[in-house]
């Protein structure tokens, strides 16, 4: 029987942190073509970017750039390994670039792997201000009457602390909530344990494709609802407008087609629109030039672009950090796979976490249900508090 990703990667800590080497890196979901992609070992520091054309497999998350210095952990952080764990069609292959074979503790994890509930871990959370958000909410639409945006990404956020071990909150959210691109990076910086449904750049040889999220309803409403609403419905193709441009300014000439316009899709408490634009890049274009094109992600900033985020950062009221970034991995033959930084906690050294939460306004936004979908998206992970002798806690959010 295959060991699951999770308990792979638990087992993949257990002896790290027994050896002192540097803590694994997870990919769990759709990464790669595959259901999970893990670096057994990695140093992750700050700073450090996808390389432009990798020889080597690199893991990390570039945080969203407005008030990028103005946040506990740092604007980026990467590293590199020579290999990888691969979890596809429910088989477990090991990769290193130079074609060497696995290493025995490497090996044994994927023999004995570690189930949860070994481990304990509690989380508290307090809920944001509703207030500053709906202000920012109106100046937002005074913008787009004024003609100065079409529609903008708002965003505020939770905060709160995790104690215990940040791996197994990882874990335990990620096993209830089957996130499509969760991801999970540590470090003496801190952790990243992201729950993202949403896939910011995948490119596999000349072939780029991008999946914007724009429009949501919690997982109670019918579905049929959301293709219906005038106001998610535009949301969704004014962004998939501007995913298009976006990819467009590295494309040949007429590649750029919309895959997928404006599927219903489940994802942890919630119903969203998913849309996917490809192109077709030439092989010469390397990771800095697509993230130069492309970053940060059209659906978590506005239309236009630079001016939407320009307006964001006096808007609202906390920067975002590594929320609305970008996370995954790139690796040899220009491969990348970048999920956006949404659902995602941070986590500091001391426990300290953030959780961001937002949507998109448009001219027809009512606050109040804005405000509403911060909080059926934050539900799925704020709504578990804690796991104690294989029990998960659920409970309400402090106010």
């Amino acid at each position: 029987m295959t060991a699951p990703a999770l308990d792979v990667l638990r087992a993949l800590h257990a002896h790290t942190v027994a050896a002192g080497l540097p803590p694994p890196a997870a990919l769990v979901g759709d990464w790669w073509d595959a259901d999970a992609v893990i670096a057994p070992s990695i140093r992750l520091r700050p700073g450090f970017a996808p390389p432009d054309d990798p020889d080597r497999y690199w893991f990390g998350y570039l945080g969203f750039p407005v008030r990028a210095g103005d946040t506990p952990l740092p604007p980026a952080v990467g590293g590199l390994t020579d290999e990888i764990l691969v979890l596809r069609d429910g088989h477990w292959s090991h990769r290193h670039v130079d074609g060497s074979g696995c290493a025995p503790w490497i090996q044994r994890a994927l023999e004995e792997p570690v189930p949860p509930g070994s481990a304990s871990w509690s989380a508290s959370w307090r809920e944001p201000s509703r207030e500053p958000h709906l202000a920012a909410i109106e100046k937002c639409l005074a913008a787009i009457r004024a003609g100065e945006v079409y529609q903008a990404c708002l965003c505020t956020r939770f905060s709160g602390s995790i104690r215990g071990e940040p791996l197994e909150f990882f874990g335990d959210i990620t096993g209830r909530t089957l996130p499509a691109k969760s991801a999970f990076l540590q470090g003496d910086w801190g952790s990243v344990a992201s729950f993202s449904p949403e896939s910011f750049l995948r490119r596999t040889g000349n072939l780029v494709s991008s999946a914007p999220i724009k429009g949501t309803l919690p997982a109670d409403a019918p579905p049929e609802l959301l293709a219906a609403s005038t106001k998610d419905v535009a949301e969704n193709v004014m962004i998939v407008d501007l995913v298009r441009n976006d990819l467009g300014r590295l494309a040949r000439t007429g590649s750029v087609r919309v895959a997928d316009l404006l599927s219903v899709v489940p994802a942890p408490g919630v119903w969203h629109l998913v849309s996917r634009v490809e192109a077709i890049v030439d092989p010469t274009v390397g990771n800095t030039e697509m993230l130069r094109a492309t970053f940060p992600p059209a659906s978590v900033t506005g239309t236009p672009k630079l001016r939407a985020m320009e307006l964001l950062g006096d808007w609202e009221e906390y920067p975002r950090g590594v929320y609305c970034g970008a996370i995954g991995m790139a690796g040899p033959g220009r491969a990348l796979d970048l999920n956006v930084a949404i659902r995602t906690v941070t986590l500091t050294p001391s426990g300290a976490a953030t959780l961001g939460v937002g949507g998109g306004i448009t001219i027809d936004s009512d606050p109040d249900r804005e405000w509403q979908e911060c909080l059926d998206k934050a539900a799925s992970i704020v709504g578990v508090t804690g796991h104690t002798n294989g029990r998960s806690g659920e409970s309400g959010v402090l106010r």
